[in-house]
């Protein structure tokens, strides 16, 4: 006799250990208070009290912390600066990493291989040594104002603006966006174009009344393969950022580390999860109305 379950157990398990205890033990420090002591939060749970140690430690949590945070001007800002900034580098993918995919879904079999492995080709690199690469061609000294030099143009002062934040989250998460975009043209069925095409369609209007539309699912995912931990991202703006550049990851480690309040940067890091299921949330649906 089959039982189903069985397969689904893993994956299930997979999150519980994983994502469902990690959180939980976050949303418990975010209703936490600092205090001077290690670890820096209380209350602490007292299971040698039974049922008392866990009354009293019931009664002490509080959502004291996400006042504050919603009082403090600091936490708004580096919330909207991480989602517009977020939000211009998809964009910015998007205009880039579509016409990639599509191109290289028109080649043939053999040449779209090749393409596809150079795409990849950058994750066996390391990740911040990448972006270390980056400091070197954006600082006032640095390659690129070398080549604008010998063009005569004027030096441009890149490194530590959130200009420079951009260009990182774009390389970096450019093959997130052309690899969904192009799983999804790649399977795409040729006769559509052509029967589009027969019945007067330019090449043009084919694509944006059949191609198009039939990509947005890639278009989505990819989308929120960037979007979502880009808004907080913590290596980029660091290291390509200047003092100037607030964004949710690096006010989570300034408050984790420096300023040693971990019931803040727990809360930040629950407001910001919170934040992006909903986004989640609108693409399954529409992935559901779209099998259905």
């Amino acid at each position: 006799m089959r039982r189903p379950w069985r397969a689904a157990l893993a994956p299930y398990l997979w999150l519980l250990l994983f994502f469902a205890l990690p959180f939980a033990l976050v949303a418990k420090l975010s209703l936490s208070h600092t205090v001077l002591a290690m670890p820096p939060y209380a209350p602490q749970l007292d299971l040698s009290r039974g049922l008392g140690g866990v009354s009293a430690f019931v009664r002490q949590l509080s959502v004291e912390t996400y006042g504050r945070l919603a009082s403090d001007r600091l936490y708004l800002a580096a919330y909207l600066s991480s989602v517009r900034l977020a939000g211009l580098a998809t964009a910015i993918l998007l205009a880039i990493g579509y016409p990639i995919a599509y191109g290289m879904s028109r080649f043939a079999a053999g040449a779209r291989q090749v393409l596809l492995m150079a795409v990849i080709l950058p994750f066996w690199t390391s990740f911040l040594i990448r972006i270390y690469a980056w400091i070197a061609i954006l600082k006032p000294a640095g390659l690129l104002n070398q080549a604008l030099g010998t063009l005569r143009l004027g030096p441009l002062d890149l490194l530590n603006t959130d200009s420079a934040v951009i260009i990182g989250l774009v390389y970096a998460y450019l093959p997130f966006m052309v690899l969904p975009i192009y799983a999804v043209l790649e399977r795409q069925d040729a006769s559509l174009i052509e029967a589009a095409e027969d019945l007067g369609c330019t090449p043009t209007i084919a694509f944006w009344r059949v191609t198009f539309p039939l990509s947005l699912p890639g278009v989505a995912a990819g989308a929120l393969l960037c979007f979502i931990p880009m808004v907080g991202e913590f290596v980029i703006p660091d290291l390509l950022g200047g003092s100037q550049t607030l964004m949710l990851g690096r006010t989570i480690w300034t408050e984790f580390f420096a300023d040693r309040d971990w019931p803040a940067a727990s809360a930040v890091a629950v407001v910001l999860l919170a934040t992006l299921i909903a986004p989640i949330l609108l693409f399954q649906r529409q992935q559901a109305k779209v099998l259905s």
